[in-house]
């Protein structure tokens, strides 16, 4: 790795940081920068859309039109920001301490960073496998964009060695994550005066009753994990992240919504709320409609990626061990696209510079360091695995 594609990562980088891709808003100028400089170098690109057209993902080839290669994923948006808690603005890269300050800086433009710096030279090398680039949209609310990769990739019948997923792990391999699922209820009830609260329906009680059983369930969870878990927490978990309904203290709540989510370490674990759920919210509509038939519950599904699944065997870790030099991979409890490209067929794993503990956070960073080695790691893999013959 030489000065040259340190320095240009770090310009990318803060270019990158720029664009204000907070997931479910427009990532388009950013697709648009990539898009140019990936063509101008040669590559094959090709966008798809979110159905409203405000969003793209972004995949692009070097090399052979031939099975097999490498994929090189991240995800383009970030988490919204409070701009009052940065102590620079957050969407204005700032170097300092020897590290990138700045929204996305870790998760995960900083691995983008890298990628593009390299295309000029992944373009210049005689590749015998392609080299791929994966750009996706919204992951971090509800991994909308990447299906929708996905899709195209299998219709195209594009089908890569294996993806590195480009998150922050401090430049450790991730084998295996639990999975993601989120969900949206929503309960409709009747309102009235809270002097006579059983002549309606108290939508904001009856969630809380559902919230009650989640946590239920969420004890079940512990009993269930398996012995020799190797997750933080060892069991499925389950959380509620916001919560609205009502108008007064004094007129029975109408209606309630709240967000929840669960983070499976096994799919039977999943199948076995689902089903515990389903014969609850028959319970509570049975009262419920006994004094208001409209009476509803509806629970949305905003999405369910599974996790990834350890496969001792599988052609990323292969990759990895050989590109690291180690044999030995973490574990982690946060979900990632990797198990919807796992669950493509596509032999998936999870490594990138930064560090998971700064995501999300105000004053994210990705310190230069790590930059420097994922780029010697990247040119390992020009080097070593796309230009030769194993």
């Amino acid at each position: 790795m030489n000065d040259q594609a340190l320095t240009k990562t770090l310009d990318i980088l803060k270019e990158l940081i720029s664009f204000e891709t907070v997931a479910l808003t427009s990532n388009l100028d950013l697709i648009t920068y990539a898009e140019k400089y990936l063509s101008d170098l040669g590559a094959k690109v090709s966008l798809t859309h979110s159905p409203d057209g405000e969003r793209a993902n972004l995949f692009a080839s070097f090399g052979p039109e031939i099975n097999g290669g490498i994929v090189l994923s991240g995800h383009s948006d970030v988490v919204p920001v409070n701009a009052n808690d940065w102590t620079t603005p957050p969407f204005q890269a700032d170097q300092r301490n020897d590290c990138i300050f700045g929204r996305g800086s870790a998760d995960m433009k900083g691995f983008i960073a890298c990628v593009l710096a390299l295309a000029p030279w992944f373009a210049s090398l005689d590749l015998i496998k392609p080299l791929h680039i994966a750009l996706t949209f919204d992951e971090e609310d509800g991994f909308h964009g990447a299906p929708i990769l996905l899709k195209d990739l299998k219709e195209k019948n594009i089908q890569p060695d294996a993806v590195i997923i480009g998150e922050p792990t401090g430049l450790k391999a991730i084998a295996a994550h639990k999975g993601c699922y989120e969900y949206a209820t929503t309960i409709k009830g009747l309102n009235g005066h809270s002097s006579e609260p059983e002549k309606a329906v108290n939508a904001v009680q009856y969630a809380a009753r559902f919230i009650n059983r989640l946590m239920e369930l969420k004890m079940e969870m512990v009993s269930r994990a398996p012995e020799n878990s190797p997750y933080q927490p060892p069991s499925t978990t389950m959380s509620v992240g916001t919560i609205e309904g009502g108008q007064a203290r004094c007129i029975v709540a109408e209606h309630c919504k709240f967000d929840w989510e669960m983070r499976p370490i096994q799919r039977s674990d999943a199948e076995y709320v689902h089903e515990q759920l389903a014969a609850f919210t028959n319970e509570l509509l049975l009262e419920m409609k006994t004094i208001y038939p409209e009476a509803s519950i509806e629970t949305e599904k905003v999405c369910e990626v599974d996790g990834l699944e350890y496969h001792a065997e599988s052609s990323a870790l292969s990759l990895m061990t050989e590109l690291l030099g180690e044999s030995e991979f973490d574990v982690v409890s946060y979900g990632t696209e990797a198990g919807l490209y796992q669950a493509a067929g596509m032999p998936a794993v999870v490594w990138g510079p930064g560090d998971i503990e700064v995501a999300h956070r105000p004053d994210e960073f990705v310190s230069i360091s790590d930059l420097k080695d994922c780029l010697s790691v990247l040119e390992r893999l020009g080097l070593e695995v796309l230009t030769k013959t194993h």
